[in-house]
């Protein structure tokens, strides 16, 4: 019974100095802060690591993390400069920088920055218009912050940042919206067509014009050939008229294509062209070859005096 009684004792008298201890040694953990009262008045403030307080004079007054922490903005209604209502809510970032400030400069903390930002985010909205809402979110997030960090600047807070969520604006002004972006989307592609029609019919004048371009190289390069190989051809014959035997070979050429000329006339022409001595061939031939010679005389007449 004694041994019992003891370990009663040992055990209560643990138990008294724990809670001995625990009332003047604080543990401040990291990136937190104690705030501490000395008989009901501020005295100090306990960062992270080992404390000592005075019991029954000394209390905790206040606990604060010194970490970024989100505060929810709840939607609310709000008015534009073109007077249309819209329905907004957000998100705040901030973190205390003073903690005696938070606890002392502002009884509810979370409550006031939330109602700071609501008031700060219609004063914002009211000078915009509502295609400017939504086209100038980061302009609007920007202001809001100024806002909210100067006026919460004497409750030892630091405003980091303020993001809009979603925005809506009611059903009559989204079904307008739905109708202009349609209207915008269809504008869009009659511009596209356009545009592709135009460039089409351009690209085809275009290779109209190249090909025609290319079409009159062809011809002038195919009569430049042409005229090239009959003036060789031409040189050519010349030159064989000159040699010996060039003049007879001329003249019955001359004949064979005169007889030729009327065979054809006859096989193919609707008309029949008949000479008077159609009969006599060699008549014809001879009437060539004098045609030729009479034809070599006048220009041996007309070239020697120039070579003269």
């Amino acid at each position: 019974m004694t041994e019992s009684m003891s370990l009663a004792i040992l055990v209560a008298g643990a138990i008294l100095l724990l809670l001995f201890l625990r009332s003047f040694v604080r543990i401040v953990p990291q990136n937190e802060a104690f705030v501490v009262e000395r008989l009901g008045k501020y005295n100090r403030t306990l960062l992270a690591g080992f404390h000592i307080t005075v019991p029954v004079l000394e209390r905790v007054a206040y606990k604060h993390s010194l970490k970024e922490f989100a505060v929810d903005v709840a939607s609310q209604q709000a008015i534009t400069r073109d007077n249309v209502p819209l329905s907004i809510d957000g998100v705040l970032y901030m973190k205390i920088m003073d903690p005696r400030s938070a606890s002392y400069g502002v009884d509810n903390l979370n409550f006031a920055i939330t109602q700071l930002a609501q008031t700060s985010m219609r004063a914002e909205i009211g000078k915009l218009t509502l295609d400017d809402t939504f086209e100038s979110r980061e302009n609007i997030n920007a202001r809001v912050t100024n806002a909210i960090d100067e006026a919460s600047e004497t409750w030892g807070t630091k405003v980091l940042r303020y993001e809009v969520k979603d925005i809506s604006p009611p059903a009559s002004i989204l079904e307008e919206m739905e109708k202009q972006m349609g209207a915008e989307r269809e504008r869009r592609v009659a511009v596209t067509t356009s545009e592709g029609y135009r460039q089409a019919q351009i690209n085809q004048a275009e290779g109209d014009k190249q090909a025609q371009v290319l079409r009159a190289q062809g011809v002038a390069e195919a009569m430049t050939i042409e005229a090239t190989a009959r003036a060789e051809a031409i040189g050519r014959i010349s030159q064989a008229i000159n040699q010996e035997g060039g003049t007879a070979a001329v003249a019955q050429q001359l004949a064979e294509q005169y007889v030729d000329a009327f065979e054809k006339l006859a096989r193919e022409g609707t008309v029949a062209l008949i000479p008077a001595d159609g009969s006599d061939v060699s008549g014809m031939v001879a009437k060539a070859i004098s045609a030729y010679g009479s034809l070599k005389t006048q220009m041996d007449t007309t070239i020697t005096p120039t070579g003269i």
